[in-house]
């Protein structure tokens, strides 16, 4: 019997959350980050700092122009030929101009690729939400607008943080490598939308981070690896709880459990947003360094070559009908999200 073939897509759309290039970009891209949430601007300065230590310029739009070119130039050689759109939740170029151009280029079906691995209100609900609205905002002949599943197990993206984890721990002095703590970091979220996240509402969000962990934990050190998962990069009002331990609090702990050493893996990041490079790289390292800890920062997946071979795997998937490839023991997660899966969380009253 015929196998049915693949529905026909004619583009790909690079989806992310993008970050401001300049520093009078800072404060309305972070309004833009907070819209709806009533935050004052005397708050949001106190984040825009951190910006302007990096001269207002968050790495990642150029590191998703970075990976755009990488995943074209896989792409070609697998022999596809598809043009790479690419929209940002937060600021330049926006999702919804970039659906524009996609309806003004005749573009039917577009698969959609987001920069973010697992599920969660604002890594995977949030980003339906987005393509919606755009849709919307295009108004008629809009394409169709496919998201690929998450892909926090996928075998690229763990070959990529491990290389990452290894040469970390090789830029550690060789009396502590093997000794060293491996400490995987993704970013905080609100306790409930973890519990909320996934199609049973049963908290996948931290589940999937722990198994990124612990398949590059085995990945570098083997079977049964030990490893801890924390958080980093909290927001909000402190009465509200969200996923503990910090980062920093966490080296304090170790530190007073006598370790010496720690590699620091934030897995719960594609690539080096500004929240790595200040809570990690500044943050992090500081409070190791008053510690006394040796510490080393593991590079994210950013265009490593199995990552990009990951991201074009994906796509694949969707074009091809070619079989999923993922390793660990949760399963698939966000092939067809049901409707309520990840719900938005609720906001307070003031």
């Amino acid at each position: 019997m015929a196998q049915p073939q693949a529905p026909t897509y004619d583009a790909i759309l690079l989806l992310s959350f993008g970050g401001p290039e300049g520093p009078d970009d800072v404060m309305p891209f972070l309004r833009n980050v907070t819209r709806g949430r009533g935050i004052p601007d005397e708050r949001l300065a106190d984040v825009a700092e951190h910006y302007q230590h990096f001269h207002g310029v968050s790495p990642i739009n150029e590191q998703n122009r970075a990976l755009m070119a990488a995943m074209h130039d896989e792409l070609v050689r697998r022999g596809h030929d598809l043009p790479i759109y690419w929209g940002n939740r937060n600021w330049k170029p926006y999702v919804a101009d970039a659906v524009r151009q996609m309806r003004d280029d005749h573009v039917e079906r577009a698969v959609v690729v987001a920069t973010s691995a697992t599920s969660s209100y604002s890594g995977c609900r949030q980003y339906r939400d987005d393509l919606a609205q755009a849709q919307r905002v295009a108004g008629g002949g809009s394409p169709e607008l496919v998201k690929v599943r998450h892909y926090f197990d996928h075998p690229g993206f763990i070959a990529a943080t491990a290389d990452g984890l290894r040469a970390a721990l090789d830029a550690l002095p060789a009396a502590h490598r093997d000794s060293a703590r491996l400490v995987f970091t993704a970013h905080s979220i609100p306790q409930r939308m973890n519990d909320e996240s996934g199609p049973e509402r049963n908290g996948l969000y931290a589940a999937e981070q722990r198994e990124t962990a612990r398949l590059t934990a085995e990945a570098v050190r083997g079977p049964g690896a030990e490893f801890d998962l924390v958080w980093q990069s909290r927001s909000g009002p402190p009465q509200v709880p969200w996923l503990e331990p910090d980062i920093n609090d966490h080296l304090e702990a170790l530190a007073a459990d006598g370790v010496q050493a720690v590699v620091v893996a934030p897995t719960g990041f594609v690539s080096d947003h500004l929240e790595v490079l200040w809570d990690l790289d500044t943050e992090a390292e500081e409070t190791a360094a008053r510690l006394g800890m040796a510490f080393a920062r593991a590079a994210t997946a950013g265009t490593h070559p199995a990552f990009v071979g990951a991201m074009c795997d994906l796509v694949e998937e969707r074009t091809s009908g070619t079989d999923p490839q993922h390793l660990g023991r949760l399963g698939l997660c966000g092939v067809d999200c049901p409707v309520g899966c990840c719900p938005a969380p609720q906001r307070r009253s003031s």
